[in-house]
């Protein structure tokens, strides 16, 4: 599933392509047609995004609310001579006539996505009060995030996967920013301190927003680079330069050790054993062995 850095830069790329633009509004594939009609003709104010989710804001307060899902793709082409006929399932359309406008001719298809609603403002809030703080927003304030991770007693790399606990981040995010801040996925939300959250906040804004640049997820420091290491670069149809992610049984770049995974809130979770070494403290052990004796005992 696309990560937040991806709707971000999508979001940007409609906004450069379309904002201040009329456009045409079709559902070639015909699922989105009856709201399609509805904004045809109106003016794309800009798009917008939060987490994984994406606003195309239209005017008289109308948004085009896409979730990509899993297989879900938004393509934007800008600045073409001509409008290509569409291909596949294509769910949604908007096209820019060009018209003097310097940017030329503009299409863009939505092809697979889970979510494609013309909604209103009070839907969009309602979709967006849901939601945990997005690194990649100005207005994001880690302090909610923190609140709900002091408390709660569940792995960290289950929490940093909820969307309610934390906005955009997904399995790549999630496996990199724990292994570069040491700490075992496994590990009880409420046993991290604050001061640790704050570091891994200030890491996914820097790391996300780079990604929004680049198009990619490269996670790696300088000087773990395959330049600076001389090994060889990664070879994944993800791209980018990772530390664990997908890299089950290869050794750890750091340490040597070998990287493992299990399965972690629905997603392969992967981590160095050394580098992330399994949390302990009486507190945590003791809780542990007292649900296991209430779970095994008969009513």
């Amino acid at each position: 599933m696309p990560e937040g850095h991806t709707l971000r830069r999508l979001a940007d790329d409609l906004t450069a392509a379309f904002a201040g633009r009329v456009v045409q509004v079709t559902s070639p594939q015909g699922r989105f047609a009856a709201d399609a009609a509805l904004v045809d003709g109106s003016r794309l104010l800009g798009a917008d995004s939060a987490g994984k989710h994406l606003f195309v804001e239209l005017e008289a307060e109308r948004f085009v609310h896409v979730h990509l899902g899993l297989i879900g793709t938004f393509d934007v082409h800008a600045g073409v001579e001509e409008v290509p006929a569409p291909v596949g399932q294509v769910r949604l359309r908007l096209v820019a006539a060009g018209d003097g406008d310097p940017r030329g001719t503009s299409y863009a298809d939505l092809r697979g996505a889970i979510v494609c609603d013309l909604i209103g403002p009070d839907r969009r809030a309602e979709v967006l009060g849901r939601l945990g703080p997005d690194p990649l927003r100005p207005d994001a304030d880690p302090e909610v995030a923190w609140r709900r991770i002091s408390r709660s007693p569940r792995p960290i790399g289950d929490l940093l996967m909820d969307q309610k606990v934390l906005a955009g981040v997904g399995n790549v995010y999630r496996a990199e920013v724990l292994f570069r801040h040491r700490i075992h996925p496994l590990r009880p939300g409420s046993t991290l301190r604050v001061g640790q959250w704050r570091a891994m906040w200030a890491d996914l804004v820097e790391l996300m927003a780079e990604g929004v640049r680049t198009g990619r997820i490269d996670t790696v420091r300088p000087e773990h680079t395959p330049e600076a290491m001389g090994r060889e670069p990664r070879k994944d149809d993800h791209g980018g330069e990772v530390y664990v992610y997908r890299r089950t049984a290869m050794p750890c770049l750091l340490c040597g050790s070998a990287v493992r995974t299990a399965e972690l809130a629905g997603r392969n979770s992967f981590w160095c054993p050394r580098c992330q070494p399994t949390f302990r403290s009486r507190a945590v052990q003791s809780a542990s062995k007292d649900t296991t004796t209430s779970r095994g005992a008969r009513p």
